[in-house]
């Protein structure tokens, strides 16, 4: 049980985005061992068929598993959306998604009940973000819309530019009719595009992301498990990308404030 406390935990996404979540388990959970995998090569999952990413989903799962973790955090919203229930019964350690802290959040935060869900084709698609918030608030007016563009943005490094409001803009039109008083970014990607997507966005918007919220749960998990780490040893996290490491590298200094990250390059 001693070595089970002190196995890390597993984080898997389709690219940089994860590493959202990563920043807030950094911050809440200091002691904890992470490691990560994020499918660069084969990003974004958004316009994959569900198989596919189920198929991708379950080969990162099973290489952590491999690596001895002792609980998963899906922080990508398409594979919690079409993956998180057949790997919770794949495998003995606990699976936690995104979708369900997320949607707990935005009508926490919702005074009037009208929420835009911000997401890939493939989550927005799923609807999983709509039944997670129905099933707390039935009376919610929900409206969903996908935001093909910005997983590309953020994996490309992009996401600093100055010129991207237009795209953002763009991408925001169907909005621009719309009552609501609550955004969910739906996509653990659009963190770091929180700047462009606050200035075009009605002013006093509230914006939620489920990083926060899903460590909460990471933390309650760990407690009820008795698995939290007590060694009073602090590693750093160690990253796995299946693309180019420099991108990732680039990413991991700039979100994280890393001066070197332990970034390796895997084949799934």
């Amino acid at each position: 049980m001693k070595n089970r406390k002190a196995a890390p935990i597993g984080v898997i996404d389709s690219g940089v985005g994860g590493l959202t979540v990563v920043k807030e388990m950094l911050k809440l959970l200091p002691a904890e061992p992470i490691v990560y995998i994020g499918d660069d090569a084969r990003c974004p999952y958004g316009p994959r068929s569900a198989d596919e990413v189920r198929e991708y989903t379950m080969e990162m799962a099973s290489a952590l598993s491999n690596m001895g973790i002792k609980m998963l955090v899906i922080a990508c919203n398409t594979a919690t959306a079409v993956a998180l229930e057949e790997l919770q019964a794949c495998f003995s350690f606990p699976v936690l998604g995104v979708i369900a802290p997320g949607a707990r959040a935005a009508v926490q935060n919702s005074s009037n009940g009208k929420i835009v869900v911000l997401g890939t084709e493939g989550t927005i698609k799923s609807g999983a973000y709509e039944n997670a918030i129905a099933a707390i608030s039935p009376e919610a007016d929900i409206i969903s819309l996908a935001c093909p563009k910005f997983v590309p943005l953020v994996e490309s490094g992009d996401y600093r530019r100055k010129d991207i409001l237009p795209i953002v803009r763009e991408t925001f039109k169907p909005l621009s009719e719309v009552d609501f008083d609550t955004a969910i970014l739906g996509c653990t990607h659009y963190p770091l595009l929180h700047g462009p997507i606050q200035s075009i966005l009605p002013h006093g918007t509230t914006i939620v992301s489920s990083a926060n919220e899903t460590v909460q749960d990471v933390k309650r998990v760990l407690n009820d498990r008795g698995i939290a780490n007590e060694s009073g040893q602090c590693e750093a996290p160690i990253f796995y990308t299946t693309g180019e490491l420099d991108p990732f590298i680039s990413i991991a200094k700039d979100w994280l404030g890393f001066d070197d990250p332990d970034v390796r390059f895997i084949e799934l």
